[in-house]
């Protein structure tokens, strides 16, 4: 089964829940792993955010799930992300961290170039800072 990193509108509770998702398209539901983190920096687009993967930058948070394979084609619906075509976002696997331990997994992020003049997220956490504004 794939394990996925959300760190925006995909994590619980948020607008694109993936639970939701899920229990829309009749797929099992997700199994959450944990808390995780990335190497990246967040971004404002304004009702979603934006990660950009940088290995010198402290991290971004997130929730790692482990979901059924036909999920994936949800996300990337979700997310834009089509065969072929150009689009914002970017379906990639990376390494996150779990505690003290690394975890393959796909996640969804964007290119340096989309977030010039954006806002960025210095807490690195999409729900704290999005329930701040």
């Amino acid at each position: 089964m794939p394990v996925v990193f959300v760190y925006g509108t995909l994590r619980a509770g948020e607008v694109n829940d993936l639970n939701a998702a899920a229990r829309k398209h009749g797929i099992a539901a997700p199994r959450l792993i944990g808390c995780a983190t990335v190497a990246g920096r967040l971004y404002d687009f304004g009702t979603y955010p934006g990660l950009v993967l940088d290995a010198a930058a402290p991290g971004v948070a997130g929730d790692l799930y482990e979901v059924d394979a036909a999920l994936v084609p949800v996300l990337d619906e979700i997310e834009e992300v089509y065969p072929g075509q150009a689009s914002l976002f970017v379906r990639e696997e990376r390494m996150v961290a779990v505690g003290d331990q690394a975890v393959s997994c796909l996640l969804y992020p964007v290119g340096e170039d989309a977030v010039a003049g954006l806002p960025r997220i210095a807490s690195g956490d999409w729900v704290a800072y999005r329930r701040a504004r």
